[in-house]
C-alpha cells in the first residue's frame, strides 16, 4: 500500500512538473458550442500549423496550454470547424481568457497584443465589406473604391508608424485589397517595411514573423532598385542577362525578346515542373505563334537535374541555368525572393504593373498585350 502511495505521489509530482512546463495558457469559452471541438492553429508565416484539437465541456468551456519561447510571440488562431473564431498574439507567460461563439464574435482578456490584433482584423474586415458594397451599389464605383482605398492606406500607415514595436504591424503590412493588389503597394513601401523591420528586430530579433517581413522588405527594395535601374536605362528597358543553356552556350535575354517576353525564374522541383506542363506549355503553344516568348532562368546548383527536367518535359522555350542559385546577381537585379517568379517585357520594356497570380491570369494578361 505504501508503495502504491509513493507511486501515486510521484505521478502527481510528474503531472505538476508537466503542467508547469506549459508557460502560456488560454481559458476559453465557446458559446453555443457545448461538447464540441476547438481546433488550435499556429500561423507558420504563410500557412497554418495545427497544434491540437481541444474538447469543450457541457458549458462550452475549454482550456489549452502551450510553450512559448521568450522573445518569440506567436499568432495563435482558434477554429470551429473551418471557421476562424478567435485570433491571439501570445507571448511567454500570457494567461488569456477568450470568449467566442461559433460564428466568430469574440472577446479577449489578459493580452494587450491580442486586443490590438482583434482591432486590426476588425478594421480590415470592415474595409473589405466597404469595398464589396461599393462595387455592388455605388453609382461611381471606381472613384469610391479609390477614395476608400486611399483612406484605408493612410490609416494603416499611421497605425504601422505608431506601433513600430508591435508584431501586429506584420499582418497589416501583408494585407491585400485583392489577390493581385497589396494594401501597401507603393514603390516606396519597401523602405517603410525595412524601417519597421529594423524597429521590430530590436525587440524580437529571432521572431519568424520579423524574419518573414525582412525577406519581403528585401524583395521590395530589390524591385525598387530594379525600377530605378530601368528608369535610367538608355538603350533597353530591362537588365540584360547572358546564361548558358543545355549545350553550354550562352543565350542573352535581349536575343530572346519578342512582343511579350516572360522572364521566368524557377527551379526544377517537382511542384514547379508540374506547373510547366500543366500551365506554361499550353499557354506557350497557344500564344508563341502570336509573339509570346519565355526566357526561363533556372536557379539550380545541380545543372544535370535541371537539364534532365528540360529534356524530359521537352520544354519548347529558351531555357538557361544559373548554378549560382540564390547567389546569382540576377536574383538581386530582378528582386527574386521566392520561386517561381516572373517579369513581363512588353515591346522592349518591363511592365512594372503586370498583375498575375495563376495560369488563367497569365494567359489573359498575354492575350491583352499581344
Amino acid at each position: 500500500m505504501k508503495s502504491f502511495s509513493r507511486l501515486l505521489a510521484a505521478a502527481c509530482i510528474a503531472m505538476a512538473v508537466f503542467s508547469c512546463c506549459k508557460n502560456t495558457s488560454i481559458d476559453g469559452e465557446l458559446r453555443d458550442g457545448a461538447n464540441s471541438n476547438v481546433i488550435v492553429k499556429l500561423l507558420d508565416v504563410n500557412r497554418f500549423q495545427v497544434l491540437d484539437t481541444v474538447a469543450t465541456d457541457a458549458s462550452g468551456a475549454f482550456k489549452y496550454s502551450l510553450d512559448l519561447e521568450a522573445g518569440k510571440p506567436e499568432f495563435i488562431y482558434m477554429f470551429y470547424g473551418d471557421r476562424q473564431v478567435a485570433s491571439l498574439l501570445l507571448q511567454k507567460g500570457d494567461k488569456v481568457s477568450v470568449s467566442t461563439d461559433t460564428l466568430g464574435a469574440y472577446s479577449t482578456k489578459g493580452s494587450e497584443e491580442s486586443l490590438k490584433l482583434q482591432k486590426v482584423e476588425n478594421e480590415y474586415n470592415s474595409f473589405q465589406r466597404d469595398l464589396a458594397r461599393i462595387m455592388a451599389q455605388d453609382p461611381e464605383p471606381e472613384k469610391a473604391f479609390s477614395r476608400r482605398y486611399v483612406a484605408y492606406y493612410r490609416d494603416r500607415l499611421a497605425y504601422v508608424m505608431g506601433n513600430s514595436h508591435s508584431l501586429t504591424v506584420v499582418p497589416v503590412l501583408f494585407q491585400q485589397v485583392n489577390p493581385s493588389l497589396p494594401v501597401f503597394s507603393q514603390a516606396t513601401d519597401g523602405i517603410l517595411m525595412s524601417n519597421i523591420c529594423d524597429s521590430l528586430k530590436t525587440v524580437y530579433p529571432e521572431s519568424r514573423y520579423v524574419k518573414a517581413l525582412e525577406k519581403e522588405a528585401a524583395r521590395r527594395m530589390n524591385v525598387m532598385e530594379l525600377n530605378n535601374r530601368i528608369s535610367k536605362a538608355d538603350e533597353i528597358g530591362y537588365i540584360d542577362m547572358a546564361l548558358p543553356g543545355i549545350d553550354g552556350k550562352e543565350t542573352k535575354l535581349s536575343d530572346a525578346i519578342d512582343k511579350v517576353t516572360m522572364v521566368y525564374f524557377w527551379s526544377s522541383t517537382a511542384e514547379q515542373k508540374m506547373f510547366n506542363l500543366s500551365s506554361l506549355v499550353p499557354i506557350y503553344e497557344e500564344l508563341h505563334p502570336k509573339g509570346f516568348q519565355i526566357y526561363a532562368v533556372a536557379l539550380d546548383q545541380d545543372k544535370s537535374a535541371w537539364a534532365a527536367a528540360v529534356r524530359n518535359q521537352n520544354l519548347p522555350w529558351v531555357n538557361v541555368c544559373d548554378t549560382r542559385a540564390e547567389g546569382s546577381p540576377y536574383v538581386m537585379s530582378y528582386g527574386v525572393i521566392a520561386l517561381p517568379m516572373a517579369w513581363f517585357i512588353v515591346n522592349g520594356e518591363i511592365d512594372q504593373d503586370a498583375k498575375v497570380s495563376d495560369a488563367a491570369s497569365i494567359r489573359e494578361y498575354i492575350r491583352r498585350k499581344l
